[in-house]
């Protein structure tokens, strides 16, 4: 049985997309999920979340091992073999590993928009070099014996992405309430269904049966609103206009199905869940470099931030029993409960 992926995507930059991947790792861990994040963006921006600058630069500039994305798929893309057999996952956590991102990756853009058109032709090295983040997270995922892997990925419609797209499961779209994001849906929506059909055309072509690829579903599973300011609750009035037009523009273009009604970010189905800023904890976050749910008095969460703090683990919690119940647990899977145990 292969282990479900779920990627967080939008083309969209800056709407927290990363912060969200790193929080949510963090809390299936809390909830005693073993999940597998994996930095698939080139700027890699989750892997700085997790690892100090000096586990950065002896992962980054170590001669041996495949201790990167990159490490892990450069043979095949260079021409001279596979993807290594056992990848390396970082430990962040019991439950917790990551694999570990290279600004390097963009470099592999290319290589994948060259294949992409030879799987067409029954290259065996084709399927080989598009199914290569697939078959790492999957190798990887087996090894640390993860229930779930989380992809991050960069903003753009590009061939890294088309790849990490079609090696997931569930894609969850994170968006901020401002025109850029709906904008960014609206070229979403049609790619991520070009590229579904691309690959089911090229699947039957593969011309080595004992090659396990992806099945490329790319089933959304929701969207999830990062809200930039927070007053009573409620985002500032410049951001009300854009909260209301999301549902619409969603159903739309992402899931090809109206709304049945005029339903609002609170009331529609697929919105997966909303998320403050908590503006004032992010940077005591950073600085301890601990998710903010994890911060303590000793980090200054004092009075109203500590308060700030227990809000945030609800939050979170809740959004993460949301997610799974919308991709890996919908497979049959063991599920968490109000209490986040499994069950």
């Amino acid at each position: 049985m292969t282990i479900p992926i779920v990627a967080f995507f939008n083309n969209k930059g800056g709407v927290g997309k990363t912060s969200l991947v790193y929080h949510l790792a963090w809390m299936y861990a809390d909830l005693g999920r073993r999940v597998l994040a994996a930095d698939l963006d080139p700027q890699a921006n989750l892997t700085a979340a997790f690892l100090d600058e000096d586990r950065l630069e002896e992962l980054w500039t170590e001669n041996e091992g495949a201790l990167t994305v990159v490490d892990a798929i450069s043979p095949l893309l260079r021409g001279v073999g596979d993807i290594v057999a056992t990848p390396h996952c970082e430990p962040v956590s019991e439950q917790l590993f990551l694999l570990v991102g290279n600004l390097a990756l963009a470099q592999f853009e290319d290589e994948l928009s060259q294949q992409w058109p030879h799987c067409m032709d029954g290259s065996e090295r084709a399927f080989r070099v598009i199914s290569a983040f697939w078959r790492l997270a999957q190798a990887a995922a087996a090894q640390i014996g993860a229930e779930v892997v989380l992809f991050d990925l960069g903003p753009n419609l590009g061939a890294i992405n088309r790849a990490a797209l079609v090696a997931s499961d569930y894609v969850v779209i994170p968006l901020a309430a401002d025109l850029f994001s709906l904008q960014g849906l609206k070229n979403l929506g049609p790619s991520v269904r070009s590229w579904r059909r691309q690959w089911d055309d090229r699947k039957a072509r593969n011309p080595d049966p004992t090659l396990d690829l992806p099945m490329g579903t790319i089933q959304p599973a929701g969207y999830v609103v990062l809200q930039d300011a927070i007053r009573l609750d409620r985002p500032v009035r410049a951001y009300e206009r854009w909260m209301a037009r999301i549902p619409a523009v969603y159903a739309k273009e992402i899931v090809e199905r109206p709304l049945r009604g005029d339903e609002t970010i609170a009331t529609d189905p697929n919105c997966v869940g909303q998320l403050k800023h908590y503006r004032s904890l992010m940077p005591m976050a950073q600085e301890a470099r601990k998710p903010i749910f994890h911060l303590q008095a000793a980090d200054g969460a004092l009075g109203a931030h500590a308060k700030a703090v227990a809000d945030a683990r609800g939050n979170f919690a809740a959004l993460a029993r949301a997610i799974a119940e919308r991709s890996w647990q919908a497979k049959g899977r063991r599920g968490i409960d109000a209490a986040g145990k499994k069950r």
